[in-house]
Formats: C-alpha cells, structure tokens, sequence
C-alpha cells in the first residue's frame, strides 16, 4: 500500500488506486481498498483500536487513478461538503478511439442511472429523473490509433465520462459495458483519475496532486 500513497498528512491519505482495486466494500464481498488501507495503517502506526478513514469520493473499479480519504471526522465533513460544492476540481485523462471529433468540446448531457445494469443512460435534453452532466475534454496527445483526452469533470454522476464519451461515439479503450469493442488485458479500462486540486479543509493549504500513470501498459507509457 506504501507505494500507492500520493499525499498524506494528519487529515488526509490521498490513493492512486490501481485498475481492479475496489474502492468501498458491495456485494462481490471482495476486500476493499478501504479496508486494506485501515488495516495498513493500524499495522504501520501500531494503533491499538479502529482506525478511523472516510471515503470521500469514489472512482469506478475498472478505472485508475486518485482517491481521497479523510483520517480525521474534522476533514471527512468538510471535503463532503466540498464535493457538494464542486470545490475539488478533478482532471481524468481518457484513451479514445482517434475518430473525427472536434479537438476540444463541452458536453453537456442529463444522465439517469439504470439500477437493473449498472449502466447510465444518457439524453440530449432534460428529462425526469436524470441529472444534467458536464464535463470538458481536450485532446492532448495524438496516438497511431487513439487520442489521450484530458478531461475537466464539472458534475460527478455515475458512470457520467464512460457514457458521456460512448454517447459521441467515442467509448474509452477497453469499456465494453459502453461500446468499446474489446476489453483491456485484465478487465479495466483506459481511463485515468489524473489531477486533484483543492483547498485543504483544515490548513487551508492549496493541495495538488498527480497520479503516476499505469505504466505497465504500453500505451500509456506512450503517453508520457
């Protein structure tokens, strides 16, 4: 776990999560990145009872890339309330297929989440029950046979970049759940959490944070 620790100070453990790892606990049963990290800390610290971590936002577990824990009650409520407010700005970067889009473009879409699939479902208009969705993508580096995006995440819904992409007719590598027509060696996808900046909700410190890339994936050491 000491390898994938980004920041950390008293308040808070930021994560470079890796393709598969799942954040917080369902109904796989599968052993999560929260807990893995509370029993790394006890053990590490020699902490005699629970160890308190909060999550603070999640990423999906085919995805890579930066998540925040609070270690301390004082910041777990101060960052959900700076969720809320979209006061975290968040950067991911995405492989594409290199189709003919325009080179940079805000989307704005209404995404509502089918329970039954575990799938968004996203309309061009508003419509009852969606959230409207928003982000930013600019391609920034041009590969034989796909663009690296890098995108601005203005709204945090479920699934909102993977559909949000699918539906332009751009599914990121490897996401077969939208449209990509082939899966990923080891079942993830190409997309990356890259970029955290925010205020730190005690010191009041302006925090920013890269994520090295997973590198052992050729095409995005290509991307380096």
């Amino acid at each position: 776990m000491k390898r994938q620790i980004v920041y950390e100070d008293n308040h808070l453990l930021i994560i470079n999560k890796k393709v598969g790892q799942l954040v917080q606990g369902d109904k796989t049963g599968d052993l999560s990145l929260l807990d893995l990290l509370r029993s790394f800390i006890k053990d590490r610290d020699k902490k005699p009872g629970n160890v308190f971590l909060g999550l603070v936002h999640r990423i999906d577990r085919p995805t890579s890339g930066l998540v925040i824990f609070a270690k301390t009650s004082k910041a777990l409520s101060r960052l959900t309330r700076m969720v809320k407010r979209r006061e975290i700005q968040k950067k991911y970067w995405a492989l594409v297929p290199k189709e003919g889009i325009p080179r940079s473009q805000r989307l704005v879409h209404y995404l509502r989440k089918n329970e039954k699939n575990n799938k968004a479902v996203v309309y061009r208009h508003p419509t009852p029950h969606a959230k409207e969705s928003i982000l930013t993508y600019s391609v920034i580096k041009s590969l034989e046979r796909y663009f690296l995006l890098e995108i601005d995440l203005e709204t945090g819904r479920h699934h909102q970049i993977r559909a949000q992409l699918s539906y332009i007719g751009i599914p990121i590598k490897g996401d077969l759940k939208y449209g990509a027509p082939r899966s990923n060696l080891g079942g993830g996808i190409s997309l990356h959490a890259r970029r955290l900046s925010f205020v730190h909700p005690v010191s009041q410190e302006k925090i920013i944070v890269e994520a090295p890339l997973p590198t052992q994936d050729p095409l995005w050491k290509a991307c380096l």
